[in-house]
């Protein structure tokens, strides 16, 4: 006996993550006499492909406005374009065929702080202290990732991974408004 599948086309249309990232958090009642505070930290494991780099750069974008930092802000702007220039270089230069890339996305619950984590399984290659490379022209496109994120985070640096092989390149910025959680 066969099933007729009640969607002819076999897909399923996703919930809006944007609504469920509007939810308030639930409020603590067995302890009434501790303040709750929402969790601000994203996590979550993307493949190792330029699709996965675009998603991860999307859902922060997102996770970022519905934190208190809008999008359109030069905080946004510019958190947003360090992590798109961390997942790429995980993607590019950070790839283990087989393996997915994580990210973790952490604002401080003082709202001045927001700092992105990239880690991936590649252990023989490690970023190195941004440089202009000699004789490089504007018109290059490739090149100059970790020379924009030296410019715009208030600090990166990275750490070997420690739970298994490969790295995390990290950088922190400071959001110039307190954001009010």
């Amino acid at each position: 006996m066969t099933t007729e599948p009640t969607n002819p086309t076999g897909t399923i249309q996703p919930a809006t993550p944007y609504a469920l990232l509007k939810a308030a958090p639930v409020p603590d009642r067995t302890a009434p006499n501790r303040r709750t505070t929402p969790d601000h930290t994203f996590e979550m494991r993307f493949t190792s492909t330029p699709r996965g780099a675009r998603l991860a750069r999307r859902l922060a974008a997102v996770r970022l406005d519905v934190w208190g930092i809008p999008y359109g802000t030069a905080p946004h702007d510019a958190i947003v374009l360090i992590l798109g220039e961390l997942t790429a270089n995980a993607v590019q230069h950070g790839h283990v065929p087989g393996r997915d890339f994580h990210l973790r996305l952490h604002a401080a619950l003082d709202g001045r702080t927001v700092r992105v984590e990239v880690t991936d399984t590649r252990t023989e290659r490690h970023p190195h202290c941004p440089v202009i490379p000699e004789g490089a022209t504007d018109a290059e496109e490739t090149g100059r990732g970790l020379l924009l994120v030296s410019h715009l985070a208030t600090r990166w640096d990275w750490h070997p991974r420690p739970d298994g092989p490969g790295k995390t390149v990290w950088a922190e910025c400071l959001v110039p408004s307190r954001v009010q959680w």
